[in-house]
């Protein structure tokens, strides 16, 4: 969970993949071939959803990363090195000085809240992984986008029908059935995870404010440099020296692993439309329970499956009622 909006445009235009050619062919000789924009399109939206299924991957290897990294160490440690090695490898691709108009934003104060909710929502999603399953902690995040549908109606105007509730009611229900509060269900730290869900509900609703105004860059430059800042303070109570060069590595690679798989979904979705590229989010489960196995011996239990199918099936059908009504209140994010 974490680290920049992810339903973010480019704002530089790519090169066409595609080079003039000394001919021009005549479409209406040739009854089965698509004009030139159409065969593009195809192919971009392909290549959107290939970086999009890349991108649930390395977020899959992230949270793996950071399970196992709680073993060796305190979670604020994990966290720390989430934010300060994806802040550091941002700083090589834009800067202030490299991009002057990086820092400017015409909503500071919603750029800085939206920075501290998703450091909240990814120490909390940290913290859940100290003691739970990948798959379980993986399925009530995909509660998110009910949180979002739910804030945009006073946050945005976008006020949802009651298809939509009975939805998210049906959602809701799935994750009672992973958790089972009051019958010996998962452990307590399902909680964090629900909060840390929470806090990046709001998060991307608040993203897609400022991403009226602000560039991505802007908005993923903030995100990552807050949380950096936020632990600069608790690090020297926490810190662990790390007992070999591979977990050193690891710590690294988790902050590696964030930043790149958030410039897969940002070029993602500047080649296909979100309503295009969000089904594959569920993808990350399937990657979570291959993970967890390999890694921790870990296979979800009859209730997990159970609960997790009803809450993608919600999601599913939210997706669905976006496409008929043309309002986008889910969002195309995946938390890491």
């Amino acid at each position: 969970m974490d680290g920049c909006h992810l339903k973010g445009r480019l704002h530089c235009p790519l090169q066409s993949d595609y080079t003039c050619v000394p001919f021009r062919l005549k479409f209406t000789d040739m009854p089965n071939s698509k004009p030139p924009d159409q065969a593009q399109q195809r192919r971009h939206r392909l290549i959107g959803i290939a970086l999009m299924c890349g991108a649930v991957t390395l977020f899959a290897c992230l949270d793996t990363t950071a399970k196992y990294l709680n073993t060796q160490m305190d979670t604020m440690q994990v966290t720390w090195a989430r934010y300060t090695f994806a802040f550091v490898l941002t700083l090589f691709v834009f800067n202030p000085v490299t991009h002057p108009r990086l820092l400017r934003t015409a909503r500071l104060k919603l750029q800085l809240t939206r920075s501290v909710l998703l450091f909240l929502a990814t120490a909390g999603n940290f913290l859940a992984l100290r003691w739970m399953q990948l798959d379980e902690v993986l399925s009530i995040i995909f509660t998110f986008p009910f949180i979002v549908a739910i804030a945009s109606g006073p946050l945005l105007g976008e006020w949802i029908g009651w298809r939509r509730w009975c939805a998210i009611g049906f959602g809701f229900a799935g994750v009672l059935l992973i958790t089972r509060p009051g019958l010996g269900g998962v452990h307590p730290a399902a909680l964090l995870s629900l909060g840390a869900t929470i806090a990046y509900g709001f998060y991307a609703v608040i993203t897609r404010i400022v991403s009226k105004v602000d560039s991505d860059q802007t908005s993923l430059f903030y995100s990552n440099f807050i949380g950096a800042l936020i632990m600069l303070p608790i690090i020297p109570f926490v810190w662990t020296t790390p007992s070999s060069w591979l977990i050193t590595l690891m710590l690294m690679a988790i902050g590696v692993l964030g930043s790149t798989g958030h410039f897969f979904l940002i070029a993602g979705h500047r080649l296909a439309p979100a309503a295009v590229l969000s089904p594959f989010v569920y993808t990350q489960l399937i990657w979570v329970v291959i993970l967890g196995y390999l890694v921790f011996d870990h296979l979800p239990n009859t209730w997990t499956i159970a609960g997790g199918s009803m809450v993608v099936a919600s999601g599913l059908y939210l997706l669905h009622r976006e496409r008929r009504t043309g309002r986008a209140t889910t969002g195309g994010a995946v938390i890491e």
